[in-house]
This record gives structure tokens, C-alpha cells and sequence, in this order.
């Protein structure tokens, strides 16, 4: 009898990359993508090499770079003076970590992704469909998502706003909740900017509340540019809150006091996008029987360490993985999370700790400043090495 496919609740970059991760392990899969087209969305993203490594293994690596690029180093900048702190260099992170570190933006990732899916004959995508429930015997899983599937599992990779988490009620209470940080994301013409915020290099400023995020994209033809700001939300609804419209005279306001080449830069920048930043409490366990989740869904974290997609990657992955060693789902779904939840964890924890570091104020911001350029680039890139090795 052939196997009952494994049913993905979502296809963003976690679904995608979990069919194609089951597809590798021989394992036929049916992905339930609510919205009625796989619609191009979202701004820039830095891919580590413990991502870019996992696309290599699924012939999506390559297509992004046709897109994408490798930057030769992380600058990271004081704010307000415009005076660098310490470089971290990256160019050689094939030869450090195993793979490239990639610059690109989401919407390349998930036409990457897209494509091998699309051309791959185990996986199958079905828009219009949400996850409305399921029930689960000894022998499967069936999904009710419009019509009733039925599945050797189900993984539920929906989101921080994931229905089949709330489904499974695995903690009490548990609902995203609000990081007190707002991002707000844009691109600008490069026609539009100083042509030094062109070179091949992710830079990152810091100040005390606030950070700026800023690289070059798509043959350097745009600026992708991402400044959080600590921010308090009011809305009591989640439901209308992704990416809304902000006020660039807001965000000039925020950062009046920063160098002059950056408040162009943030001025060049025709359109802004407010996204608020939410995530997900960590819990020791992502799923139950023949249901488990995944990315997000599972650890939705700030992106300090840029690490959402990495992260989502990595879960696929070891998923991958785990059905490919066992047969029976519950048994591959434990060894999955066993797998990946203290390290998906641990870079929760360090993303939010992060965070904190960038926006240090007065003599503390001081102290982290002598600290990064006593560590120097060498020491910069040791301390990248548990994030990128993996």
C-alpha cells in the first residue's frame, strides 16, 4: 500500500522547505496553503550558512544566488556617530562555516522553494485551503481543510498565528505575544542613495531604543532597509496588524539624531511598512501523536540573530531527517523534536537577548562597544560559529 502522504499546513519558507526536506526522504506530502495564490511577499532576509547549507541539498541554493548575494562582511556602526565599531567578515564563510552567508529578498527564497516543489512529483500544493481541525486514529491523521485528507501526519507550519497550535493546546495560556518592538521594512531606489550603501556588505547601526539594518539587494539595484524601534501596540486584534502603512515623518522623527548620510538614506526610501514584532513563548514540546509543528509556529523569535527563516530551514531538515530513519510518524515526529527543540530554544533565547544588547543606552552601550572591538573581527566571527556550524 503506498504511504499516506504528510500533510504541511502552510507554504511559506518552512512548508516549502519541509516538502522538499520529506521529498528527499521518499515521503509524499500535501501542502495547504490558505491563500489562493503563492503570492511574492516580504523585504530582504540574511540566509546564514546553516541555511544556505540545507537549500544547497535541495537544488534551491542556486537559483537564489542567480539573485541573492554573498556580502564580504557585517559592519556594525554606532548610530548616532556613524563611526564603525568592529567588521565581521564573511566572505570566506564557505571555507569557515560550510556554505555561503546570502543576502536576498523573501520573495527570491520562496520562488526558489516554489520551483523545486512544483517540479518535484511527491509534493502537491493545494491553495485555498486552512487547517480547520483534525482527528487522528492508530493508523492517521485526517485533516479538515475544506474536504477531509488523510495523512500519515500533519505539521503545522501556519505561522506565529498558527491554527493548528492553538489546536493542540499544548500550553496554557499560549497566544504570540508582543516583542514591544516594531519594524519597520522598505526598499530604496539605488539611484536614490550615496553609492557607498551599495558595497556588498550587510551593515548594522546601533543605538539606544532603536537599530537600523541595511544592505544591498538584487545586483545592488535596491537598498533593503529594516529599523526597529522599541514601540508599545495598542491594537487588541492581531488580525490587521501585518504590515501596514507607517509614517516616514515618524521614523524621521526617531532618528533626527543619527548621522547625516543614514537620515538620507532613510528618507530615499519611497514607502514604509510597519510590522509589529511578535513571537512565541518557548515550550518543551511542539506536538503530540501524529501532529507537530514547525518554524513559527513552533518558535517564533525576534530577528536579532536573523535567524526566522534559518531557523524554519533547520526544523525542515531534521524532519526530513527523521522520517527518512523511521517508518511509524509519531516516532519520527519525537525524534524531530528531540532533534530541534533545545536548540530551536536556545536561539530564541539568544535572539531576545540580543536585542537588549543592540539597544543599550549610556555607559552599558559603552562597555558592549569596547567589548566588540577587543573581540575584533577574528573574535566576532568565533563567537558565529555555534549559530553557523550546525
Amino acid at each position: 500500500m503506498t504511504d499516506l502522504p504528510v500533510v504541511i499546513a502552510g507554504a511559506g519558507v518552512g512548508g516549502l522547505s519541509a516538502a522538499l526536506a520529506m521529498a528527499a526522504a521518499g515521503r509524499p506530502t500535501i501542502v495547504l496553503e490558505r491563500a489562493t495564490e503563492l503570492s511574492e511577499f516580504g523585504a530582504g532576509l540574511q540566509l546564514g550558512p546553516n541555511a544556505s547549507r540545507r537549500l544547497r541539498r535541495w537544488d534551491a541554493l542556486d537559483p537564489l544566488l542567480a539573485h541573492g548575494l554573498a556580502p564580504t562582511c557585517v559592519r556594525i556602526f554606532s548610530g548616532e556617530s556613524g563611526r564603525e565599531i568592529v567588521e565581521i567578515p564573511v566572505a570566506d564563510a564557505q571555507r569557515r562555516w560550510g556554505a555561503p552567508y546570502i543576502l536576498a529578498h523573501r520573495a527570491d527564497l520562496l520562488r526558489a522553494l516554489a520551483d523545486r516543489a512544483a517540479s518535484n512529483p511527491l509534493i502537491e500544493i493545494r491553495l485555498g485551503r486552512e487547517v480547520e481541525g483534525w482527528s487522528e486514529t492508530a493508523e492517521r491523521v485526517t485533516v479538515h481543510a475544506g474536504e477531509d485528507i488523510a495523512g500519515a501526519a500533519l505539521i503545522g507550519a501556519d505561522g506565529v498565528r498558527s491554527r493548528v497550535r492553538a489546536g493542540l493546546r499544548l500550553a496554557d495560556p499560549d497566544r504570540p505575544v508582543y516583542a514591544r518592538r516594531t519594524a519597520w521594512r522598505a526598499l530604496a531606489p539605488a539611484d536614490a542613495v550615496d553609492p557607498a550603501f551599495l558595497a556588498p556588505a550587510s551593515a548594522l547601526r546601533l543605538s539606544a531604543g532603536a537599530h537600523l539594518v541595511h544592505y544591498p539587494l538584487r545586483n545592488a539595484s535596491v537598498v533593503n532597509l529594516v529599523a526597529i524601534v522599541e514601540d508599545e501596540w495598542n491594537e487588541p486584534d492581531m488580525a490587521d496588524v501585518w504590515s501596514t502603512e507607517g509614517d516616514a515623518g515618524y521614523l524621521a522623527a526617531r532618528f533626527a539624531g543619527w548621522s547625516a548620510d543614514v537620515r538620507g538614506l532613510l528618507a530615499a526610501a519611497p514607502q514604509w511598512r510597519r510590522w509589529p514584532l511578535f513571537m512565541r513563548r518557548p515550550i518543551a514540546r511542539w506536538g503530540r501523536g501524529r501532529v507537530t509543528l514547525l518554524g513559527d509556529a513552533a518558535h517564533a523569535m525576534p530577528p536579532f540573530l536573523a535567524q526566522g527563516a534559518a531557523q524554519a530551514i533547520e526544523d525542515a531538515d531534521a524532519l526530513g531527517a527523521a522520517f527518512a530513519r523511521l517508518k511509524h510518524p509519531a516516532a519520527a515526529i519525537g525524534m524531530y523534536e528531540q532533534a530541534r527543540v533545545a536548540r530551536a530554544s536556545r536561539v530564541q533565547a539568544m535572539s531576545v537577548r540580543q536585542g537588549r544588547i543592540y539597544h543599550l543606552s549610556g555607559p552599558m552601550a559603552a562597555a558592549r562597544d569596547m567589548s566588540m572591538r577587543m573581540l575584533g573581527p577574528a573574535g566576532m566571527a568565533r563567537a558565529t560559529d555555534w549559530l553557523y556550524r550546525v
